[in-house]
């Protein structure tokens, strides 16, 4: 759900002010009114700018020291700003270096590899060939073209074939011109020898930079990050300090916010005791009041797929709690097989004593998600692929595996399901936000869709409905379509609300049958995994035929592994893939859902 807020505004004498922040730092539950663009300061960009710099470095010092587990870090120091940005800037520096040595490698690489072509050789030699009036010239061609005369013309001497490419030298006297059709490449100025000892001094550089650098991660880490702290908080302030209003000649500061309201009565205990002034007031309409969700242990582990998409606004309900067990169905549908499922939980369980703690919610999300997997899976009685159906000891239970025309209509029910409970939503939204005669008629529609679908899906789906009964549901969607027809727009004119009525109708009986059928993609991604799974344990049985009872068991292994591991990477982001696009898609379109909610971010210490 979205914790309530209340809005306070606060004003306080000048000389006052720098305790009143401390103060209210220290409560840290106040959400400070944005009046000001904090686009539009300097100041505050350039904080910006330098927290960017900071956390770019503490990444790449917490990258360097989780390459070994025998890092010991050194504890954080206190240093003013200026010393701790001298260590990012020590920091890019060491970087620098490492982009220069790699560009010097790559260049020492590619003159190494040229000059191996050539062979050894001593441009001392050359030089004094020079001297003594006799120029060396380097050539390559393509060896279709080379031409033995150049020998006789040119003293031309072959020195390799390559790739198709003939490498030659001539060797004439000082200004005598040569009329070669072939390349002069720019030679690299060092001889082979000497390329391996640049080569050779330079990976010692890079080894000296690498040690410096593991060195500097290490102890500057917690360094960074008690920088990071110190920025964020200097940020805080000042754009705290840019929120704030001046009036009576700057002599009176005001200050606005939003309190989460259970949080409210202790704040005003503190700020009463030291004898500031507030002031509760009602929140307006075009208020950009903060999101703070709170949800039970199950919901709270999909927050992050809300905020994936959008915050909600202030005045609509959060969706975690209201898709959270839709998307679990759908994920176990997509993912389709038991032992997929089962895998997924028992890996995030090891996960889990392994991992940094911030990380454990994700995995046991995977877990619950998995458990999905499992239950699906044994349902349509898909194991690892195993069509469990066909195995002589689950022969008695064949009739109680899900068919795949049974999967695909449970798919579109569901779907329709959760279409319904998305209008449903909407109306009490429509009704939250507008008032209830606003809402009359999108429960109506709810009603209408509801009663139509029990009328004619049930029979569909092979349930006799007794004819006074089936009646009875047509009479009240009937109703339930004058009344949405008669309260489109309340305060409207008949004829007005039965144009719209005509309109709505048109959109919703259109839209519902594309949603509907959307969510056959359910069934279909399911059902792919585990005819890919069954394939893969065909290869294994067909492709080892014949083979020794020990080098079958081994490449059957070796099949499996790679064919299952393949295909539950493929079913684990199409589990993901899928069930999100229907959430923001179908269910979000049909829940009316609005979003653009800001997180609520308390003035607080870092």
């Amino acid at each position: 759900m979205i914790v309530k807020m209340s809005k306070y505004a606060f004003m306080v004498y000048h000389r006052e002010y720098d305790a009143f922040l401390a103060t209210l730092r220290d409560l840290g539950v106040l959400h400070v009114k944005e009046t000001n663009s904090i686009l539009d300061n300097a100041e505050l960009q350039a904080l910006l700018a330098e927290r960017k710099r900071v956390n770019q470095a503490i990444r790449f010092c917490k990258a360097l020291n989780e390459q070994s587990k025998d890092t010991v870090l050194a504890p954080a120091r206190e240093l003013p700003k200026a010393d701790g940005l001298k260590l990012v800037d020590k920091l890019e520096e060491l970087q620098e270096q490492k982009v220069q040595l790699q560009a010097a490698r790559a260049s020492l690489e590619k003159d190494i590899a040229y000059m191996d072509i050539w062979g050894e050789f001593s441009y001392a030699n050359i030089n004094r060939l020079k001297r003594a009036g006799y120029d060396v010239t380097f050539f390559s061609c393509p060896t279709s073209k080379y031409e033995p005369k150049w020998g006789d013309e040119y003293n031309a001497f072959l020195v390799n074939n390559f790739q198709s490419v003939t490498y030659f030298v001539t060797v004439t006297k000082t200004g005598t011109p040569i009329e070669i059709d072939a390349e002069r490449p720019k030679m690299p100025d060092r001889g082979l020898a000497k390329l391996h000892a640049a080569y050779e001094q330079l990976m010692e550089n890079f080894k000296s930079l690498d040690t410096r650098t593991k060195e500097f991660a290490a102890k500057q880490y917690n360094t960074l990050i008690e920088l990071d702290k110190n920025i964020q908080n200097e940020f805080n302030l000042s754009n705290t300090l840019v929120q704030t209003g001046r009036e009576a000649g700057d002599k009176l500061m005001i200050l606005e916010g939003f309190v989460p309201t259970e949080d409210a009565p202790a704040m005003e205990e503190a700020l009463e005791k030291d004898g500031y002034y507030f002031q509760p007031m009602a929140i307006e309409e075009g208020d950009k009041v903060p999101i703070k969700l709170k949800n039970n242990k199950f919901s709270k582990l999909y927050e992050p797929i809300t905020k994936m998409f959008s915050l909600p606004n202030y005045t609509e309900f959060d969706p975690t709690p209201l898709f959270a067990p839709f998307f679990m169905l759908f994920f176990g549908l997509c993912f389709g097989d038991g032992g997929y499922g089962l895998l997924v939980m028992l890996v995030c369980t090891f996960l889990k004593r392994k991992v940094n703690p911030d990380f454990k919610p994700y995995l046991t999300l995977f877990q619950y998600l998995g458990l999905a997997a499992l239950i699906v899976g044994t349902c349509t009685g898909s194991f690892f692929g195993i069509a469990l159906a066909d195995v002589p000891a689950f022969s008695k239970m064949k009739d109680y595996f899900v068919s795949s025309d049974n999967l695909m209509t449970f798919s579109i029910v569901i779907g329709l399901v959760q279409i319904i409970f998305g209008k449903t939503v909407a109306a009490f939204k429509t009704k939250a936000q507008k008032g209830f005669k606003y809402s009359i008629a999108p429960f109506a529609w709810v009603l209408v869709i509801t009663f139509l679908a029990l009328a004619f899906g049930l029979p569909m789906l092979n349930m006799h409905l007794p004819e006074t009964v089936q009646s009875v549901f047509v009479g009240i969607a009937v109703v339930g379509l004058v009344v949405a027809y008669l309260y489109n727009s309340p305060g409207k004119n008949i004829f007005m609300n039965f144009g719209t009525g005509l309109w709505n109708t048109y959109n919703m009986a259109s839209g519902l049958l594309g949603d509907t059928l959307s969510y056959i993609r359910l069934f279909a991604i399911g059902l792919t995994g585990a005819i890919l799974g069954g394939v893969f344990n065909s290869l294994a049985v067909d492709m080892t035929e014949g083979m020794n009872v020990v080098l079958r068991a081994v490449s059957m292994l070796i099949i499996l592994l790679i064919g299952h591991s393949i295909n539950i990477g493929l079913c684990t982001i199409s589990s993901l893939v899928h069930p999100l696009r229907l959430i923001f898609v179908e269910y979000y379109k049909n829940a009316e859902f609005e979003g653009g909610g800001k997180e609520y971010k308390p003035f607080k210490k870092a």
